[in-house]
C-alpha cells in the first residue's frame, strides 16, 4: 500500500482562534471521512504560545501533525503560502483556526475537486445579524461592480484546491480573501459550494472602522490586478487622458476669452489649475507607457494563462 500523501491540510493560526484541541479533533474526523491519505500542517503566524503549547502536546500524544512557527506575524496570506510551500499532497485544503463550516462537510468539498480546480465554501443557511447581512452584501456587491465576478462568501477560509492553483497564484498582503478571484483570472475553474455552517461559528467582537477602509482598498487592488496588470496603459492612459483633456478644455476656453473677449489671463486661478491638470495628465499617461515597456521587456517571463488539456 502506498504511503503517498494525497491531501495536505493547512491551518493558518493568527489572532483569532477557537479551542485548539476541540477544533483539531473535529477537523480530523471530517478529513478522515474523505478516505484520503493526508497530512495536517499548522502555520503559526507569529508568537502564539498557547496554541503552540497545545499543538506540541498533541504531537507528544501521537497525533501526526506538522507545526510551522513564523518568526513574527506576517499575515494570513503569507502563512498560507508557507503552508503551500511545505505541503506534499496533490490536493490542498485550507481550514481556519476557528469554526466556520460544519467539519462533516469537508469530504463534500474535497470530492467536488473532481469537477473543478478550486472549491470555495458558501455557508448556507447563514446566521447573523441584519448588519452582518448588509455588510456582506455591500462587500460582495462592490467586488462584483469592480471586477465583474460574483461570489457570496469570500470571508470563509474553508477551501479546497489543486496544487497547480497554489503554485501559479501568488498571494501577499491580505489577498488570501481574493484567492478565488485571482485563480479565476488565470483560467482555473472555481466553484462555490453550499455547505452547512458550524453552530459554533460566531464572531466575538467588532470590526474597527479602518478594517472597512482596508477591505475597500483591497478590492481596488484586486480590480487593478484583474483588469490592468498586463495592460497598465489602459488604466493610467484612461485616467491621464481624461485629466489632460479636462485641463486642455479649460485652457482653450480661457485662451478664447483672452483673444476674442479681451478678458485678462493674469490673476485667474483657473489658468493655473487647468495647466496643472494638463501636466498631471501627461505624467500619468507617461506612467502607463513606462509600465507597458516593463511588461514588454519581461513578457517572456510572465504567464497569465492555464492550459486545461493537450490532445495529440
Amino acid at each position: 500500500m502506498s504511503n503517498t500523501i494525497e491531501l495536505s491540510v493547512i491551518v493558518p493560526v493568527g489572532e483569532r482562534y477557537d479551542d485548539v484541541r476541540s477544533l483539531y479533533h473535529d477537523y480530523k474526523r471530517g478529513i478522515d471521512a474523505s478516505g484520503l491519505r493526508y497530512e495536517l500542517i499548522y502555520v503559526l503566524d507569529g508568537d502564539r504560545p498557547e496554541v503552540f503549547k497545545e499543538l506540541v502536546e498533541l504531537q507528544q500524544q501521537g497525533e501526526k501533525l506538522k507545526l510551522i512557527k513564523l518568526a513574527k506575524s506576517f499575515g494570513e496570506a503569507i502563512a498560507l503560502t508557507v503552508g503551500f510551500d511545505n505541503a506534499s499532497g496533490e490536493f490542498l485544503l485550507t481550514l481556519p483556526a476557528y469554526y466556520q463550516v460544519d467539519p462533516t462537510e469537508i469530504p463534500k468539498l474535497i470530492s467536488e475537486l473532481q469537477n473543478c480546480d478550486m472549491v470555495i465554501s458558501h455557508r448556507w443557511p447563514r446566521t447573523g445579524s441584519g448588519f452582518e447581512v448588509f455588510r456582506r452584501r455591500v462587500f460582495h456587491g462592490t467586488l462584483k461592480l469592480f471586477t465583474g465576478v460574483s461570489y457570496r462568501d469570500l470571508g470563509c477560509g474553508v477551501r479546497a484546491l489543486k496544487r497547480q492553483v497554489a503554485q501559479e497564484v501568488t498571494l501577499y498582503g491580505d489577498q488570501h480573501r481574493f484567492l478565488p478571484v485571482l485563480a479565476s483570472r488565470r483560467g482555473f475553474k472555481v466553484k462555490e459550494l453550499d455547505v452547512a455552517q458550524s453552530p459554533k461559528d460566531y464572531f466575538r467582537g467588532a470590526y474597527r472602522p479602518r478594517e472597512y477602509l482596508h477591505r475597500l482598498l483591497d478590492i481596488f487592488t484586486i480590480f487593478f490586478l484583474v483588469r490592468f496588470t498586463k495592460k497598465p496603459l489602459r488604466f493610467f492612459g484612461m485616467i491621464g487622458s481624461l485629466t489632460a483633456v479636462a485641463g486642455g478644455i479649460v485652457v482653450l476656453y480661457l485662451v478664447i476669452q483672452r483673444l476674442f473677449l479681451g478678458m485678462p489671463l493674469a490673476e485667474r486661478p483657473a489658468l493655473l489649475l487647468s495647466s496643472l491638470l494638463v501636466v498631471l495628465g501627461v505624467q500619468i499617461l507617461g506612467l502607463g507607457l513606462i509600465g507597458e515597456l516593463i511588461i514588454f521587456t519581461h513578457a517572456r517571463e510572465l504567464k497569465e494563462y492555464n492550459v486545461e488539456k493537450i490532445i495529440n
